[in-house]
């Protein structure tokens, strides 16, 4: 039979735990979350922002690509049934990832236009986030 692990005691919690733990506003929470990036106001580069989408078309155009040369060897060649099997996985695979890449971006730019909404409204919604 398996053994329950033993909770840590109240000396042994980790720093941040303790941290947390002797906070007296919710804002130690909101400092570690992913959110924390929507608020700060950096200004980053055009591949910084746009690298990750551009990366799933490149492969998604890549793969779909391959797809249509491995279909099309299929139609080619008579008695191969790897083509025939592959080429249409590749094709969808491919197709896939492109409309991901092509969706993801304009997800991004509207991302974007609502960070650069006025300091009012960031700070407004700061002070309620953080509580």
């Amino acid at each position: 039979m398996e053994i329950a692990p033993k909770s840590p005691a109240g000396s042994e919690k980790s720093p941040q735990c303790r941290e947390l733990l002797s906070s007296t506003t919710g804002s130690t929470l909101c400092s570690s979350s992913r959110s924390e990036s929507v608020w700060t106001s950096s200004s980053r580069s055009s591949w910084h922002i746009y690298h990750k989408p551009v990366i799933v078309l490149s492969v998604g155009a890549a793969t779909f690509l391959f797809g249509i040369v491995i279909t099309s060897l299929s139609c080619i060649t008579e008695n191969n049934k790897v083509y025939k099997m592959c080429g249409p996985a590749f094709l969808s695979l491919g197709l896939m990832l492109l409309v991901c890449g092509l969706v993801w971006i304009p997800i991004i730019r509207k991302k974007q236009k609502q960070r650069q909404k006025s300091q009012i409204l960031q700070s407004i919604r700061s002070f309620f986030f953080n509580r």
